[in-house]
């Protein structure tokens, strides 16, 4: 089973990841794993923190001469900004933000004590372990990207950023949707015999967990929910040269839980950063009184951003199925059964 832990705090000294079930044989070159931090870190609406930091991965453990060894890989991206026992408690919590429900649940009178690991920050560490889940997939033609398909409504490129000018004048952020798409995924990975097995139920999970996303979308089904099924679901056809095809994907690549061969396509849709620099009515936390929302250094909007997460989580989730099917210990053993499989795939 392929998993990962993280830790560390937005302004801690560092964010932590560890990644366990990494097969053997695997090369690794960080210089694929800082692209994506980097890539992470842009962006038109970002803020003032993407100047300060500069993420760079180094591995700590796993790699013997650049090259995994089955044992766990142990990342740190330290942060420049580690001020977090110098700054000032958090009274005022932000609608939106994990600030007051974290209090609710765990009795603090601090609101930077839950703020300070609910901070998107965390995703850095996780761009990081998917970046090296995107080394083993390419090592079998599978590519994942991301897009921005909306931002506060707007679709073109310049509308966009026209948005995110009015945004950031008036004090205000806004949220969006992106795409990823993983191509060259074989058919067969997930299952349909059991919840917890099931591709696209084990994606929604991965993306609904990055910071501020409400909502998944599994190739078209939104714009399908409205249709009828002879308009919605891709048929099926074959040729001596093609094999079997189809001439559509609604289905985003998915059916029954399991990939069909298609490209998978999932949407992320994130809403307006709960930071606002004017900030929204709430309450002080000791004083119970009408107040403004505290505000911290923040983005005005991060959509970009977070497809870069999502091609990570996506990443992570395509090499746990595909490992689960094809062997965990090494490369070699791996790429034996996978080459099987591939010229097995005749009806």
């Amino acid at each position: 089973m392929l998993r990962f832990l993280t830790a560390g705090e937005s302004h801690g000294d560092a964010l932590i990841g560890i990644l366990e079930g990494m097969p053997a044989g695997l090369k690794i070159d960080t210089k694929h794993i800082n692209r994506d931090l980097k890539r992470r870190q842009e962006g038109y609406g970002r803020g003032q923190r993407m100047q300060i930091e500069h993420d760079q991965a180094k591995i700590l453990s796993g790699l013997m001469r650049g090259v995994t060894i089955g044992s766990p890989i142990a990342i740190i991206i330290e942060n420049k900004d580690s001020s977090i026992d110098q700054l000032p408690a958090v009274k005022n919590p932000r609608p939106g933000h994990a600030d007051l429900a974290g209090i609710l649940k765990y009795g603090f009178k601090d609101a930077r004590c839950v703020l300070e690991r609910a901070s998107a920050r965390e995703t850095a560490v996780r761009v990081g372990i998917g970046a090296i889940c995107k080394i083993l997939l390419a090592e079998f033609d599978i590519k994942i990207m991301s897009r921005v398909l909306m931002i506060g409504g707007a679709e073109s490129e310049k509308l966009m950023k026209d948005k995110i000018d009015e945004a950031r004048k008036s004090k205000d952020t806004l949220g969006g949707a992106f795409e990823v798409i993983a191509k060259g995924a074989p058919p067969g990975l997930g299952s349909c015999v059991h919840y917890d097995r099931r591709l696209d139920a084990s994606i929604a999970e991965m993306i609904m967990s990055i910071p501020a996303i409400k909502a998944v979308e599994i190739g078209n089904a939104i714009e399908c929910a409205g249709k009828s099924g002879s308009k919605v679901h891709d048929e099926i056809f074959y040729s001596k040269g093609k094999g079997i095809y189809r001439k559509t994907n609604n289905a985003g690549g998915i059916e029954g839980g399991m990939s069909n061969g298609e490209d998978i396509v999932v949407r992320g849709y994130m809403k307006p950063i709960s930071t606002l620099m004017d900030g929204l009515d709430t309450i002080d936390i000791d004083t119970k009184k009408q107040v403004k929302a505290s505000t911290e250094r923040s983005d005005v909007c991060a959509v970009s951003a977070a497809g870069v997460v999502g091609e990570a989580v996506l990443a992570f989730v395509i090499a746990n199925m595909f490992l689960e099917k094809f062997g965990r210990d090494s490369i070699a053993e791996i790429d034996r059964n996978y080459k099987g499989y591939i010229a097995g795939l005749k009806i």
